[in-house]
């Protein structure tokens, strides 16, 4: 399906000229899964083993990984849930042709069952996502009230803007205090 994709687009098939013969390799942490994309002139090829070095190597849960190709990839990378060791520009060329290859799933699932009945099925799941993202949201915000408001073991925004504040002062006049007394000291001298 993969392959599919970036046949059918130009900007893939022209990135994955430029990636050709190029070894990127997907290792879960604290496992011993790694998955190895090897690139050429025309697809993207999957295996399991690898006997050289790979050009780049990504490294994360599987979580982080597979949330990888979606929009959060650059934000796992800054956070430090991805490692990459390697060329990290290459590691960038291929993140875009997976987004390239990424296949339309309702598509896909046309060709089998149909196309109404896979955009049925596309807006089932569509709606299981968009209500997972609602209850993800709402169960934060209950959890970060509580740790808040009931069990008072986090400080509420208002607070920890006000401690923020006030250590800010304290930081300035120890500052001030710091210089007059350095002056008082030149002065004696």
């Amino acid at each position: 399906m993969i392959n599919r994709q970036i046949a059918a687009k130009s900007p893939a098939r022209m990135l994955s000229a430029e990636l050709d013969g190029r070894v990127m390799a997907m290792r879960v942490s604290n496992t011993a899964l790694s998955i190895y994309l090897i690139a050429t002139a025309d697809q993207l090829g999957l295996c399991g083993t690898y006997t050289d070095d790979p050009d780049v190597v990504i490294s994360g849960s599987l979580f982080s990984l597979a949330r990888l190709v979606g929009p959060a990839g650059e934000d796992l990378i800054r956070d430090g849930a991805i490692e990459i060791s390697g060329d990290a520009v290459l590691a960038q060329q291929f993140q875009k042709l997976l987004r390239y290859g990424r296949p339309d799933l309702e598509e896909e699932l046309s060709t089998v069952i149909g196309d109404v009945v896979a955009h049925e099925i596309g807006g089932l799941a569509r709606g299981i996502g968009a209500w997972g993202r609602e209850a993800g949201a709402t169960m934060k915000q209950n959890v970060a009230e509580y740790l808040q408001e009931e069990s008072r073991a986090v400080p509420g925004r208002y607070e920890a803007d006000e401690f923020r504040a006030n250590v800010n002062a304290l930081r300035d006049d120890v500052a001030r205090f710091e210089a007059r007394l350095n002056k008082l000291e030149q002065d004696r001298i």
